[in-house]
């Protein structure tokens, strides 16, 4: 699935279903979050990605090029990939259940692809890849999206 417009539509249409489907106690490959603190946490990154949550760039100039690089290749995330971002313990849940989660992610998605209609030529900082375009950030929420549908054992 490497077209755009595909990842969108994945985003947009299947993504937090195929979370739905995901037990909320299916055990991790790797890392700390358990599924809902990691839906809690995709909710967290569409807003950096929408500008909802406005972010400086904390990556180095002289590494951007090499960030941005990986961002356009279909190369995956590696397992447990640091996030400078992040503590080493999970966050404590924001929601009492996994289908609040799921219905604040589905939100923010939504936002995010209305923010993006509304000004296609917007771009706006990601912390780790510097400045993005729709199409960067589409390719980063899928390539994130996809790394922790791995991390709990779906094929992505």
């Amino acid at each position: 699935m490497e077209n755009i417009q595909q990842k969108a539509r994945f985003l947009k249409t299947e993504y937090t279903e195929v979370l739905h489907d995901l037990d909320a106690n299916a055990p991790r490959k790797w890392g700390k979050m358990n599924v809902q603190q990691m839906i809690e946490h995709m909710s967290d990154y569409v807003r950096i990605a929408s500008g909802r949550t406005p972010m400086d760039v904390i990556t180095p100039a002289e590494n951007l090029e090499r960030m941005q690089s990986f961002l356009a290749s279909e190369k995956p995330f590696r397992e447990n990939t640091p996030n400078a971002l992040m503590a080493d313990d999970p966050a404590p849940t924001r929601h009492e259940t996994k289908d609040e989660a799921l219905s604040e992610l589905q939100g923010e998605i939504n936002y995010f692809f209305d923010a993006f209609a509304k000004d296609p030529s917007k771009t706006l900082n990601n912390p780790f890849f510097g400045v993005l375009n729709y199409q960067q950030q589409v390719q980063l929420l899928y390539k994130h999206a996809t790394h922790h549908l791995r991390q709990f054992g779906m094929d992505y």
